[in-house]
């Protein structure tokens, strides 16, 4: 087992957790794509939606006190409101193999989705669509899980405090924990955030906002508190994205709480983060498979671990594209 950045033993990705496969499409030449998260056999979900300007699907179905319970896929995508059209075609591939909730005489399966903004970069006429969520869940794989520039972080961007031609490339990154108990805590992450990545065990600035004449590295939270921001900078074009998944029994007050903390992950590494101008969304979902009794508190705890330890490997895993330098290209 490899060391998070929070010096804690990791399983590596989301995909160590049993239950659950990852699938991608990505287009690089329009800088856009979709991941899906699949769990057929059904997952206890939850959500938790902060920031000012998200862009969702299905999240009211999984508030509290609402009937249905399980979800079989969580869709990360971009292209902004018009990528929420690839959750239908999660939804007619999972149809397809019988997957899904009863209802009367057909099953229809449950695919709540969260987007984020990469028309900035790329192609603004192309976004996923039903297509390319079908191929993403034909692609998922529980062996192993590509990072960086694929699927949903294909054209993420981090830094865009002073506009998004002077941000640094980013992408989707993934983590895992095991605990004592046998429990396995993953998550997988789309950066596209309006602050600065900052790793939260050193401090250092992995990747954001740079000045526009120099390229120099500059802080995010620097330029908002002394009023540099561009009157033009647009809100809703900012939002991390991720799911938590865990292999514990847990109910969906419990998973509530992990989404919570998952919030918390993305504040440490995030700076700002939950502004106006973002849109951050965490689902968690627990799949049932491990026998040993789920620790809620120590589940939580992980879930903002990971979340932290994810969003440093999205952006570290990340190339150049789109004309914007990345985090190991600049190192």
């Amino acid at each position: 087992m490899s060391k998070g950045i929070c010096d804690v033993p990791s399983v590596h990705t989301i995909v160590d957790v049993p239950g659950i496969s990852v699938g991608h499409t990505t287009h690089l030449d329009s800088l856009t794509g979709c991941s899906v998260v699949l769990c057929p056999d059904g997952a206890v979900a939850a959500v938790d939606v902060r920031g000012g300007a998200p862009g969702t699907r299905e999240t009211d179905l999984l508030g509290a006190s609402r009937l249905v319970q399980q979800v079989h896929a969580i869709l990360l995508t971009g292209g902004s409101a018009f990528g929420l059209a690839a959750a239908d075609g999660v939804m007619r591939f999972l149809a397809e193999r019988g997957v899904g909730r009863q209802a009367g005489g057909i099953r229809i399966p449950i695919v709540p989705a969260a987007v984020l903004f990469d028309l900035g970069i790329g192609d603004p006429r192309a976004f996923p669509d039903s297509r390319d969520g079908w191929h993403a869940a034909e692609n998922a794989r529980s062996d192993t899980l590509d990072e960086g520039c694929v699927g949903a972080g294909t054209g993420a961007t981090v830094g865009k405090v002073l506009g998004v031609r002077q941000a640094m490339k980013s992408g989707i990154g993934s983590a895992a924990l095991r605990l004592s108990s046998g429990v396995t805590v993953g998550a997988l992450v789309a950066v596209n955030a309006l602050g600065d990545v900052v790793n939260p065990t050193t401090g250092q600035n992995v990747a954001g906002a740079r000045h526009p004449e120099t390229g120099a590295r500059v802080s995010a939270i620097g330029q908002i508190l002394q009023r540099e921001v561009p009157s033009t900078e647009s809100p809703g074009t900012n939002t991390t994205i991720g799911v938590v998944a865990t292999d514990a029994r847990l109910t969906r007050d419990d998973l509530m709480r992990v989404a919570a903390l998952a919030h918390d992950g993305l504040a440490r590494s995030v700076r700002p983060a939950h502004t106006l101008l973002d849109g951050d969304t965490f689902f968690a979902i627990a799949t049932a498979r491990a026998p040993t009794a789920p620790d809620p508190l120590a589940i939580a705890v992980a879930a903002g671990e990971v979340v932290a330890t994810a969003i440093i490997r999205a952006v570290l895993t990340a190339r150049p594209l789109g004309n914007l330098p990345s985090a190991m290209e600049s190192q």
